[in-house]
């Protein structure tokens, strides 16, 4: 990642050379999270949205981390990060860059803003800055920085304090507007009187957030910046500080929050946890993918659809203005959809681990693949897969009270007749289905009468598939060896 590093400062040089990046630049996108937590729902559709854009272009998507905020920035916290973004397979075609390791090049540009007179050392202290905005609360003003050490021609600056360490401000302008096309909102507008002197660097010398970023998206030639609008209030700060650099603007586009069901704000109890909760759940990536989509873009009517066919669909001008709400039910029904569609040997792979966990014998027990093909239909999650999969997977054990309930003495001459017949029969779905209709028309009987104490026996419980399947899938020895333990 060193190398990675060093390549982009490389590149950031040469960009400080050219100045600008041309409009026939190849697309560039970015993925910018802060290590300071999970990658939730929204960092998670950010990222889907910007490399899908990247892709319908032919371009190119970046994963950088903003990891200057130390105190709370952690590295389970960037594991935790990467590893939702493998499990959703939105791969970067560069980094991931680390902010932290480009302290170097900030400082660099830093000075040159010093020496170009796009920035200044400010020696105002917190509280010094505290008490001028009081004052100016009190005259009902906004509160902001007075521009104390901002150099004006003829203005004639305080004499500087021994032994203070000054922070570096940028200079706004303090006059016109700041004017944006944003990709989602529409156009914005926001007066320079409105903004303030904005710390760039700390008396340490480290830099502050909203400068780091200007720098990354200067340097990486981004073109696209695609992100949430809780960001807006710092792009026209971002944006002027980019013009200052003399750099060219990128299409910036602010993508409404995710509110739950109930319209509020979505927190834990809506299922703002980590995306990687989600295999935990029994999600399959896809599913989320797909659902991810649909929170804030639409494509006509298409609920479901592939990645491939996103990519080639996605554009900005369909991201909606509103705030898109999450919705469990609709996510766990595309589950349902994409577990369908999933092969029964992927399956296995997911659900064996589970039921080992719950006890699963596997040894002479039916195929895993053809009973996953069986149960598949009827779930929601990879869990409840596993889950329904094990009544093949151990000794059955109904209770008694059912089983006394069921297996009476006017069903038990057809339960023998039956089992004599299964060791004879043709083991075949559709035989099985033939011979059980016999016995119960021998012995008078409704499907009920004889379907119920069979699944109990078999499997120890009421609610299976159809019991031809799951008599086929447990084979002719397990089918006798269980009737024969109930039977005697």
């Amino acid at each position: 990642m060193t190398a990675a590093t060093n390549s982009v400062t490389s590149a950031a040089t040469s960009a400080a050379t050219n100045a600008a990046t041309s409009a026939a630049t190849k697309v560039r996108t970015r993925f910018a999270p802060s290590p300071t937590g999970f990658l939730h729902l929204g960092g998670a559709r950010t990222a889907l949205f910007a490399w899908a854009y990247a892709r319908r272009h032919g371009g190119i998507f970046i994963l950088r981390v903003e990891d200057t905020d130390v105190e709370r920035s952690t590295p389970e916290a960037v594991q935790a990060i990467i590893e939702g973004m493998e499990w959703l397979g939105l791969t970067p075609d560069e980094g991931p860059f680390y902010q932290m390791r480009r302290m170097e090049r900030y400082r660099e540009v830093v000075a040159q803003m010093l020496k170009d007179g796009t920035a200044y050392y400010c020696y105002c202290t917190p509280d010094e800055v505290e008490a001028m905005r009081e004052r100016q609360r009190a005259a009902g003003d906004k509160p902001r920085y007075d521009g104390t050490w901002r150099p004006e021609p003829g203005k004639t600056l305080p004499a500087v304090p021994e032994g203070r360490k000054p922070v570096v401000r940028f200079r706004n302008p303090q006059e016109g507007d700041v004017t944006w096309d944003d990709a989602v909102k529409g156009p914005i507008t926001i007066s320079n009187r409105e903004l303030d002197d904005l710390i760039i660097a700390r008396p340490d010398g480290t830099p502050t957030y909203n400068f780091c970023v200007v720098v990354d998206d200067w340097d990486m030639r981004i073109t696209h910046v695609i992100r949430g609008d809780d960001h807006v209030n710092n792009t026209p700060r971002q944006i002027n500080i980019l013009k200052a650099l003399g750099g060219e603007l990128p299409v910036y586009g602010h993508l409404p929050m995710i509110h739950g069901p109930d319209g509020e704000k979505l927190s834990k109890r809506h299922g703002a946890v980590s995306v990687m909760e989600y295999p935990l759940q029994g999600y399959l990536p896809e599913a989320m993918l797909n659902y991810l989509a649909r929170l804030g873009w639409s494509h006509g009517d298409d609920e479901i659809f592939s990645m491939e066919q996103f990519c080639a669909w996605f554009d900005l001008g369909h991201l909606s203005k509103s705030p898109a709400q999450f919705n469990p039910e609709k996510l766990a029904w595309l589950n349902n959809h994409y577990i369908r569609q999933a092969e029964p040997g992927r399956l296995a792979a997911l659900v064996r681990p589970l039921m080992e966990q719950d006890g699963a014998r596997f040894d002479s027990a039916p195929d895993l693949d053809s009973v996953l093909a069986l149960l598949k239909e009827r779930v929601k999650t990879v869990n409840e897969l596993a889950e329904a999969a094990m009544l093949f997977y151990r000794e059955p054990a109904p209770e008694p009270a059912l089983l006394s309930q069921h297996l009476t003495d006017a069903v038990k001459p057809a339960l023998l007749a039956y089992a004599a017949h299964c060791m004879t029969i043709d083991w075949k779905k559709e035989a099985l289905a033939a011979m059980l209709k016999e016995v119960l028309a021998a012995h008078k009987l409704k499907m009920p009468q004889l379907a119920m104490p069979l699944r109990l026996m078999l499997t120890g419980q009421l609610q299976t598939p159809s019991i031809d399947a799951v008599v086929e899938l447990f084979g002719r020895e397990t089918v006798s060896a269980r009737l024969a333990r109930f039977l005697g």
